[in-house]
């Protein structure tokens, strides 16, 4: 399968340009949300909170997403994906610059002007705006992808730039851990001074890339009317929801992302308690702030060391959504967004049976087996949904609000029991999007989304 195969329509129209610019924001938006998983742990240190508490800042950045994603649906559709495109960027830019008045409220908490609350808020708030702006990308450029070049091959493309998002999942945690978990020269934490840095260098980067859209042709694609739900005529019903293969996409998604976004945040909780003793022979490989002794002379990763370990994971993230990407171009979407999500249940079992290292390797693979699973839901929920694609992708966004409610669970689990045991939440999340992968055939009446076979029903 060639780029020209992927991006080259029949009618001679190629999409390469538009989808590389827009791929671009894949990584972006990554970049963001690698940040956000490496802010749980510093807050449970800096401002004392459980891991349960430390999970509002999950909450607030799916908020974002929850709030914004239908607004964010009716103006793709009034201004087109370009115009979308730069609200969300704009939006993101003004998160971005937030995290200079917050960081001032946290001085002041920390030299007792204010309370750590306010300024847990405060941080809350920037968290927050900047996900509204998220939300904007995620609803245009998701579906944008699916539709810039073959239909047959939606899938592959949504994947491919979702590859450039899990480039984005590398850079995030190890910036989240130079700034959130440095030093000061007096040998204080200083992550709070300085936690405004990579977020101000976002907004600018935003700022930027809004010029370069505003002067850059991005079609304004339609997807194709399969359902024939812009028809019309009598008898045919016009209601997205009425399509089995996108109501379930939508639940799908929110179980996804309420797995995902509970393994993402308390990777470095788990990576720090639940990891066996480190032996020597790999002590001797890692620098010394990556470890820390603790009672009886085991020797285990520190905070920092576990944000800097996220890398590797998401290493394995990005892997899968390279090779998701292959995958898919030969075989049926939902069948590798279900093999996926079935391995992920036995992955996360392994887990939750705290098996030493055994475990500790399910976590890596856990992270591998997610990969394929946003895009490729989102390409199965949007198939041939025609000119309603735009406000299907908005509720399919909005579904993203699981990330906000099953992470407070699986911290409350691991708070009474241990973070192994907190695994039994997203283990069921999987068992889901499995039965959602399997189910999807007869749900959309069509063979497979590749080669789009239909098998009537419309």
């Amino acid at each position: 399968m060639t780029s020209k195969n992927l991006f080259k329509t029949a009618d001679g129209k190629n999409y390469l340009f538009p989808f590389l610019l827009v791929t671009s924001l894949f990584f972006i938006w990554a970049l963001c949300n690698g940040m956000i998983d490496t802010m749980d742990k510093h807050f449970q240190n800096e401002l004392h909170l459980s891991k349960s508490q430390s999970a509002w800042v999950q909450f607030a950045h799916y908020l974002g997403y929850f709030l914004m994603s239908l607004p964010a649906g009716f103006l793709a559709r009034k201004l087109g994906y370009k115009g979308g495109i730069i609200m969300g960027l704009l939006i993101v830019s003004l998160g971005g610059f937030w995290f200079i008045p917050a960081t001032h409220i946290n001085a002041q908490a920390q030299a007792g002007l204010v309370s750590l609350t306010t300024a847990f808020v405060g941080y809350l708030i920037g968290v927050c705006v900047i996900a509204s702006g998220l939300t904007f990308l995620e609803t245009i450029c998701n579906p944008y992808t699916t539709v810039l070049g073959p239909k047959e091959y939606g899938a592959a493309r949504i994947n491919w730039a979702q590859s450039a998002n899990g480039f984005g999942w590398l850079f995030g945690p190890p910036i989240g851990a130079i700034f959130f978990y440095s030093d000061s020269a007096a040998g204080g934490a200083s992550g709070s001074e300085n936690i405004y840095v990579p977020y101000v260098t976002l907004a600018i980067i935003c700022l930027i890339l809004v010029v370069v859209f505003f002067l850059s042709n991005i079609p304004d694609v339609k997807n194709e009317d399969d359902f024939h739900i812009d028809d019309k005529s009598p008898g045919v019903s016009h209601s997205i929801w009425s399509r089995q293969h996108f109501s379930w996409a939508v639940a799908a998604q929110f179980f996804y992302v309420a797995a995902q976004a509970g393994i993402f945040s308390f990777f470095i909780n788990y990576m720090t308690a639940e990891t066996p003793s480190i032996p020597h022979w790999i002590q001797s490989m890692l620098p010394d702030s990556w470890l820390h002794t603790v009672e009886g002379g085991k020797i285990l990763l520190s905070d920092r060391g576990a944000a800097n370990l996220s890398t590797a994971a998401f290493g394995c993230f990005l892997l899968g959504r390279i090779c998701g990407a292959i995958i898919l171009k030969k075989s049926s979407a939902h069948k590798v967004l279900g093999a996926f999500g079935a391995l992920n249940v036995l992955v996360c079992l392994l887990i939750f049976l705290k098996l030493g290292w055994l475990s500790v390797i399910c976590i890596f693979l856990s992270y591998f087996f997610m990969s394929v699973m946003f895009p490729t839901i989102f390409a199965l929920g949007l198939y041939g949904l025609g000119e309603q694609t735009k406000k299907a992708s908005a509720f399919i966004v909005m579904a993203i609000m699981g990330g906000a409610i099953l992470p407070k669970l699986m911290g409350y689990v691991a708070d009474k029991y241990d973070m192994s045991r907190g695994f039994i939440v997203p283990m069921f999340c999987f068992i889901f999007v499995a039965f959602y992968a399997f189910s999807w055939p007869k749900f959309a009446k069509a063979e497979s989304l590749h080669g789009v076979k239909t098998t009537g029903g419309h």
